[in-house]
């Protein structure tokens, strides 16, 4: 029966263990403070290009909504100042395509490079809210927004490791997962594009 000699840490390896979780947690806490800082300015930004009423909306929502936001504008390092939310949609429907001709190819960098992509999507002219009906533009229709994003933008960064490794069967899976976040997306907020009030039901 064999001992293993098991020595007690050293105090001074206690706190230098100590230190480095606190200096790491530190630095978290300032890039979060960081990104809080530069989000709510660009929400600024995108306030001055808002007609009142939307305004009013977005000044109304809860705290959590606001800091979320202001997340979604620090995160995307690509922002226009001319291009629609349909024509950002377009930008993120051929990523999406890329990512899955890419995986039905085994060509794990380029489903990686389309999976990046989509996750840093262009934000439009105005940020997301301009785009969305007015009456949506509440605490209780926005909630639904990070797990959205978290399924969308998560999914293909999960789906981009994936690729990375050459797994494409785990790409594909998370192609799946951030297909029903588009579908959730897009029920929730705007529904069967094209369709006319024109029509009898």
């Amino acid at each position: 029966m064999s001992h293993h000699n098991t020595r007690p840490s050293s105090p001074l390896t206690i706190l230098l263990a100590f230190i480095s979780a606190l200096s790491i947690t530190t630095a978290h806490a300032s890039d979060k403070k960081h990104e809080s800082e530069q989000g709510m300015k660009i929400v600024q930004q995108q306030l001055s290009l808002m007609k009142p009423e939307l305004q009013q909306k977005i000044k109304a929502l809860s705290p959590e909504i606001k800091q979320f936001v202001a997340h979604v504008a620090a995160k995307h390092s690509r922002k226009s100042d001319t291009a629609t939310l349909a024509q950002v949609m377009q930008e993120v429907m051929a990523d999406y395509q890329s990512m899955a001709m890419a995986i039905a190819m085994d060509n794990g960098e380029a489903a990686a490079e389309a999976a990046h992509r989509l996750a840093d999507h262009r934000l439009p002219r105005g940020g997301l809210l301009p785009y969305m009906p007015l009456e949506m533009v509440t605490t209780q229709h926005l909630s639904v927004l990070p797990a959205m994003e978290e399924a969308v933008e998560g999914g293909s960064m999960r789906l981009a490791e994936a690729a990375k490794k050459g797994d494409m069967i785990e790409a594909a899976e998370h192609l799946g997962a951030v297909t029903r976040g588009c579908v959730a997306c897009h029920q929730h907020f705007r529904g069967q594009p094209g369709t006319s009030t024109l029509l009898r039901k």
